[in-house]
């Protein structure tokens, strides 16, 4: 998307907008007073307390001028100021002003330090991302390569390779290229997932309906008002249990409860189940994208990173309520349809 330039003509600021609203309000006044003295054929000079009294409204109006430059111009440029420095300092810079002057000014510039913290943290996970991605597809790419390069040396050695070490080598090469693919494949399901797919509701008993047929390896059960609508459209909502039924399924699990719990505003769904579970000492990681337990088993890390960003997409969100060596729990908080 191309940069967004205001074009650029002459524009007055606004202390003189606001000094030349109040001069001209002063003014009137003024220029009645000076064009109906003659009707009243009083030709006498202009006494001193009117003369006073023409002073004390200039000050009046220099002193409200300053008041109003004071309370909406100064918080304004400050404003400005800062938002040149974010530019610059990033994360550093977003700290309250001095003087917010007016409650519309205040929310104004609470509005612009959230927008921030939202860009800036947004920055921050692309940059990591990047890093993260880069460093994951290397990995299978410089042993696919390595491999290669000792199957086309030993094409031209005296001491050729057994069939048993070529199949072992083609063997690596297609085991990284799976996990290439697998790689790929999630990174397309978070960039699904991180854009709201098209507004619906569904039931958790469609959910599980899902979940039974796809796994059937495991006891999916369900308790609570099941039948009822969530804001979720029936395929975000089966991507993110899936990922969930899969993580449980892949740690040992035998048996899936999804229990819904109701709120006033939202419905709490726990998911549980009775695998190995989450050691308490990688609970703040388990969102975190690439990270798994799983590396040598194909896992990518993405599972739950996808459900996360899939749901806070939706306006819901996930978050871990039970670690331990004996199954794991997660709550999802989501909003119920009026």
């Amino acid at each position: 998307m191309p940069r967004l330039d205001i074009r650029a003509k002459w524009r007055p600021p606004l202390a003189l907008v606001i000094y030349s609203v109040l001069i001209t309000v002063m003014t009137v006044p003024v220029l009645l007073l000076i064009w109906f003295r003659p009707a009243t054929l009083d030709l006498r000079p202009v006494a001193p307390a009117e003369i006073g009294a023409l002073v004390s409204v200039v000050l009046l109006t220099l002193v409200v001028g300053f008041v109003l430059v004071r309370a909406i111009k100064a918080p304004l440029d400050a404003l400005v100021r800062r938002t040149q420095e974010i530019a610059s300092d990033g994360r550093d810079a977003i700290m309250p002003l001095d003087s917010y002057g007016t409650r519309e000014v205040a929310a104004l510039a609470q509005s612009f330090f959230d927008l921030a913290g939202d860009l800036v943290e947004r920055t921050d996970y692309v940059r990591t991302f990047a890093a993260h991605v880069s460093h994951e597809l290397k990995s299978p790419l410089t042993a696919i390569a390595g491999a290669a390069e000792l199957l086309r040396e030993a094409e031209t050695d005296e001491a050729p390779m057994t069939p048993a070490q070529r199949r072992l080598f083609l063997d690596n090469i297609m085991a990284d290229a799976r996990r290439l693919d697998r790689l790929l494949v999630r990174l397309r399901d978070l960039a699904h997932a991180e854009t709201p797919i098209a507004a619906g509701s569904t039931t958790l008993s469609q959910i599980v309906a899902v979940l039974e047929a796809r796994f059937p390896e495991l006891v999916v059960r369900s308790v609570g008002e099941t039948d009822q609508l969530i804001a979720l459209p029936l395929e975000a909502a089966t991507i993110a249990f899936v990922n969930l039924a899969e993580n449980a399924l892949q740690h040992g699990a035998t048996q899936l409860d999804v229990t819904v719990l109701e709120t006033p505003d939202h419905l709490s769904i726990l998911v549980t189940d009775n695998g190995t579970g989450i050691l308490p000492e990688i609970e703040q990681a388990i969102f975190r994208p690439f990270f798994t337990t799983r590396a040598d088993d194909g896992g990518t890390g993405m599972g739950l990173r996808i459900v996360e960003a899939l749901l806070a997409a939706h306006r819901s969100d996930i978050r871990l309520t039970k670690a331990g060596t004996r199954g794991a729990a997660f709550e999802i908080r989501i909003r119920r349809v009026a």
